[in-house]
């Protein structure tokens, strides 16, 4: 089938930018039913009737109720708010219980295998419990002829501010394809953030790259970076929102701006001239992958300094081979990765680094992955994604030699007690360290911080502290995280949400470090913290198990975050109607005397 295209049908000019397009304007596949076809008049008949007495919510659009599923990076989950918050200003509910719901969306992710594993297993649920399915993310864009996509509609990376469209066509039976590429959808889409405190900034799509193991490339493409002035607007915005952490988030940070002229280091310094003074938010700085930071070191540097920026940086390194990076077509050495962390290290205090390791690449031999192991024990990061090799179809690693099974589990779990073996945060008991409190532990019982290198602080104390910063005194130390208890909290000035976007009641994060993209080892979605993928409709990490707010208390609050009758927040085609209405009015009123009047002089 293909792709919707966006033009009106018979039409040269196309619709204006928002106007959802009529059935007639777009290429879509009604499902049809061959015994349908042949029934008898009367059947036709019973089922009319039938259907004039179904529950209004299935007949009218935007009134169902939507469960969405959430698999890979930082950023599918941002689209997956975008998404959601389109879906909500229009009027649909988002329910975190499956059974519940009138349609699934599954935004996807094509890192490794057992998260389009997982894809499938959650398509094959929904069809045997006869839910309309759409697709989303990376899978579709980048597999668009696979099997388990067949039947079901889809939606593709760049294509996420027509999902309410996509929705109201599935849910009348149709099946709907769009994949076709156009221009980076608006950063002021409407959003309902899986955690109120914490906005996922996309700054870029795609990359530069071309590494022979990566799939993400063929789904999210060459790359396509957001102007600064949009970037910095977005910033400002959501300041305003009472947001606490911004969460730059991208393929790869590091590439930013090559293809528009600029670079990352300006966005940088352009973003941190918006924060707040008083350190009330806090800027964290996406996955970056060597090659393209290596000539802007000292300006990264500097600007990880800036009090309101974390001094955490996400970089892969893969492998501590140079043969093995070579075969990867990493463009860096080992050595290039030395120097990235000996300067950032050297430059920035309290500089706290994570990294990605594949076991098991193609070729790898013994002497290649004790290079790895040397590099990690050298360094003892406090984070390292460990990840056995998936060949990915389509990929030129995917027609390698591969090492043996038993050898990369071998490997697999010899770097895992490697790594476990650290105590990264040794020392830290009883230093008092200012953190922000963003999250809920999945405890229930913890509030978690994390201090300027963004290590992990659990506190206790009330769900109020939610979005506060404050002094903590480290109580004890763990391997994932330290104990603190708060000393000092910090006033701010602006602590009310302001939002013209649908949010959410504060959940969390997966207190993901990691960015699983287009380079990136580690599918947030499926291995790490036990697995879970993230759920945008509900409750999304290890945290949100938590069940402090009552179902009324929700719903209160979601009447008074959604002002949905400012006329102000209306959009084009919210006007129109009115202005539609009013002249139709108007048109009947005149008609009405016209008809009175000759009525009379009769």
């Amino acid at each position: 089938m293909e792709d919707i295209e966006d033009l009106l049908a018979g039409g040269v000019g196309g619709a204006p930018p928002g106007f959802r397009l009529p059935l007639n304007a777009v290429g879509i596949n009604p499902k049809t039913n061959k015994s349908k076809r042949s029934s008898s008049k009367q059947d036709q008949i019973t089922a009319s009737n039938r259907d004039s007495l179904a529950p209004p919510s299935l007949k009218i659009p935007g009134t169902q109720t939507i469960y969405i599923k959430t698999f890979g990076c930082s950023h599918n989950q941002s689209d997956s708010e975008y998404m959601a918050g389109q879906l909500t200003a229009f009027g649909y509910a988002l329910t975190e219980v499956p059974e519940d719901a009138d349609l699934w969306l599954i935004n996807t992710c094509t890192v490794k295998s057992p998260s389009q594993s997982a894809m499938s297993t959650l398509i094959t649920r929904g069809r045997s419990g006869k839910k309309p399915l759409v697709i989303a993310g990376c899978v579709p864009q980048g597999s668009r002829d696979l099997k388990e996509l067949e039947g079901v509609s889809v939606v593709g990376v760049q294509q996420i501010d027509r999902v309410v469209e996509i929705v109201e066509e599935t849910l009348k039976g149709h099946e709907v394809r769009l994949l076709t590429r156009k221009t980076l959808p608006a950063l002021d889409l409407p959003k309902v953030r899986r955690n109120n405190f914490i906005e996922i900034l996309p700054i870029n799509v795609g990359c530069l790259g071309a590494c022979t193991y990566c799939k993400t490339k063929h789904a999210r493409g060459h790359l396509g970076s957001y102007t600064v002035d949009s970037l910095v607007e977005r910033v400002r915005t959501v300041i305003s929102e009472g947001v606490k952490e911004i969460w730059l988030s991208s393929e790869d940070t590091g590439a930013y701006g090559r293809d528009i002229g600029v670079n990352l280091p300006i966005l940088l310094n352009a973003i941190v001239k918006e924060l707040p003074s008083d350190q009330s938010t806090m800027l964290r700085i996406g996955m970056t992958n060597p090659p393209f930071i290596l000539e802007h070191l000292k300006e990264i540097a500097a600007v990880l300094r800036h009090p309101c920026v974390y001094t955490f940086l996400h970089v892969p390194v893969q492998s501590g081979s140079d043969s093995v990076l070579t075969a990867m077509n990493r463009e860096y050495t080992a050595s290039e990765f030395r120097t990235v962390v000996d300067t950032l290290t050297e430059l920035v205090p309290g500089m706290q680094i994570a990294t990605d390791i594949i076991c098991g690449f193609p070729g790898e031999t013994d002497e290649d992955f004790s290079q790895t192991v040397e590099l990690i024990k050298d360094y003892k990061f406090p984070q390292v994604h460990i990840s056995q090799f998936y060949p990915r179809p389509g990929t030129p690693a995917a027609k390698m030699k591969k090492v043996q099974s038993k050898i990369v589990k071998q490997r697999s779990r010899e770097l895992t007690s490697v790594f476990e073996a650290f105590a990264p945060y040794t020392g830290m008991e009883g230093r008092e360290e200012r953190i922000w409190i963003t999250e809920v532990a999945t405890d229930g019982i913890h509030l978690v911080g994390h201090t300027k290198g963004y290590v992990q602080v659990l506190v206790t104390g009330p769900e109020s502290m939610l979005g506060t910063s404050a002094m903590a005194r480290i109580t004890s130390v763990g391997r994932w995280s330290v104990f603190g208890e708060v000393i000092e909290t910090f006033s701010s000035a602006n602590r009310e949400t302001k939002s013209r976007e649908v949010t959410k009641p504060p959940c969390s994060s997966n207190a993901s470090t990691c960015e699983t993209c287009t380079c990136s080892a580690e599918s947030c979605g499926e291995e790490r913290s036990g697995g879970e993928a993230c759920n945008i409709s509900g409750n999304i990490s290890r945290q949100d198990d938590h069940k402090g707010t009552s179902k009324k208390e929700d719903e209160i609050q979601q009447e008074v975050v959604v002002p949905r009758s400012s006329v102000a927040n209306w959009g084009f085609i919210d006007k129109a109607l009115v202005c539609g209405v009013f002249v139709s009015s108007l048109t009947i009123l005149v008609l009405v005397i016209s008809i009175a009047c000759r009525v009379l002089l009769r």
